[in-house]
């Protein structure tokens, strides 16, 4: 036998070849289908989400600051408190040197004993000359200046009065004392400064006053309402610090509405086909703050708002 015939395949000993059935073609068309579907409802679920539920990134931590000026002059010679440190409602802060103020004080006192004896005094007198007068023993015009006498020398009495409770109150103002609990910020009075009237010494930030503000595109306000739960997540933190909707602002600087200096509107004469959508804030009042969250006016932080479900449609706001 040849080589060739040993090699030559015979239809006898030739392997069936294997075609794909209609049911296996089937199975990877219909995962692909199923495949684009679910992608198609995720991605249209958080477009949705993104374009329609309101939140922001815009978003900042607000408090109040109290600021602590001096009502009256002089040179500080007490200073208890360092920068950051918790005070609470009622205590000191500064003292301002209250030598001149007890001197005033003590002063007014005086004046003030001066005042009544002269006031008593004008009185008694008066009063003898009531009965003079009555009998013909004195003029008419004596008693009335006598009269006249005596009220003078109350209203001397009555204005030392007023006086010496203006010298006790200065005298009060240069004890500084904390009207809030808070912490003190941006400390720059030292020892041995001098206090003038009406300048800031200390700056208090109202523990009991933060909020955060979120400036929300004005899309997107239709979906918020007063008292809607809210969700903010601070930059810097991991946990979620819960409040709700307290208010909306009703109003924002309008460029266009800024006059000229002869009182006219000063309108850009450029409008642009794209449009952007103006923020618009929207006070957040926070409920609860987890353990170990630290909150500081100005930090930034992610606002969201969840709607509630409405049984009657929005007011018109």
């Amino acid at each position: 036998m040849s080589f060739l015939d040993a090699g030559a395949v015979t239809p006898s000993n030739r392997e069936p070849v294997a075609f794909p059935t209609r049911r296996s073609l089937l199975v990877p068309v219909f995962i692909t289908l199923v495949t684009v579907a679910v992608a198609a409802a995720l991605g249209r679920t958080m477009w949705r989400a993104y374009m329609d539920t309101p939140w922001t990134r815009d978003g900042t931590v607000r408090a109040y600051i109290v600021a602590m000026a001096a009502e009256v002059a002089g040179r500080i010679v007490e200073l208890p408190v360092v920068d950051n440190q918790f005070v609470h409602r009622g205590d000191l802060l500064l003292v301002i040197d209250p030598t001149d103020y007890g001197i005033a004080v003590k002063l007014a006192e005086a004046s003030l004993q001066q005042a009544k004896a002269d006031a008593e005094n004008a009185v008694r007198e008066a009063t003898r000359r009531g009965p003079l007068a009555s009998s013909g023993a004195i003029s008419t015009e004596e008693q009335q200046v006598s009269d006249t006498k005596a009220v003078a020398a109350q209203a001397r009495y009555h204005a030392a009065e007023a006086t010496l409770a203006h010298a006790r109150v200065n005298l009060e103002r240069t004890r500084i004392r904390s009207p809030v609990n808070g912490w003190v910020t941006n400390l720059h009075v030292r020892l041995g400064d001098y206090a003038t009237v009406g300048r800031n010494q200390i700056a208090i930030v109202d523990a009991d006053s933060f909020w955060v503000d979120g400036y929300f595109e004005e899309t997107k306000l239709h979906a918020i309402q007063e008292g809607d739960p809210a969700r903010v997540k601070l930059m810097g933190d991991h946990d979620i610090v819960r409040g709700h909707v307290g208010s909306i602002a009703r109003g924002i600087d309008v460029p266009n509405a800024q006059p000229n200096g002869q009182g006219v509107a000063s309108v850009n004469p450029i409008f642009t086909w794209v449009r952007l959508a103006q923020r618009i804030p929207v006070r957040i009042e926070i409920d609860a703050v987890p353990d170990g969250v630290r909150l500081a006016a100005g930090m930034t932080a992610t606002v969201e708002v969840e709607p509630r479900l409405r049984a009657d449609p929005p007011s018109s706001r």
